[in-house]
């Protein structure tokens, strides 16, 4: 895995858990979740162009597992990441 590659992996969790936090907290707040996902989907977007990796969700994902090879959606979500 390169840098770039890594980097891009790493933006994506945070994506995933800042999108959880928005929406596990308090559901009602999803018309606010643009205005508090921007900065991180920004940067995913970023270092998905930097890797390469824009359209090549497979080699995303499978950087993504690299990093974290438990679930994803751990709690209630767990199961629908099956």
């Amino acid at each position: 895995m390169t840098e770039a590659e890594r980097r891009a992996a790493q933006a994506y969790l945070r994506v995933l858990r800042a999108v959880r936090a928005v929406v596990d907290d308090d559901p009602d707040r999803t018309a606010e979740a643009a205005h508090l996902l921007a900065a991180p989907v920004g940067e995913a977007d970023r270092a998905l162009e930097e890797a390469g990796l824009r359209g090549n969700e497979a080699r995303l994902f499978g950087l993504v597992r690299q990093l974290q090879p438990g679930p994803l959606y751990p709690g209630p979500y767990e199961e629908a990441a099956v």
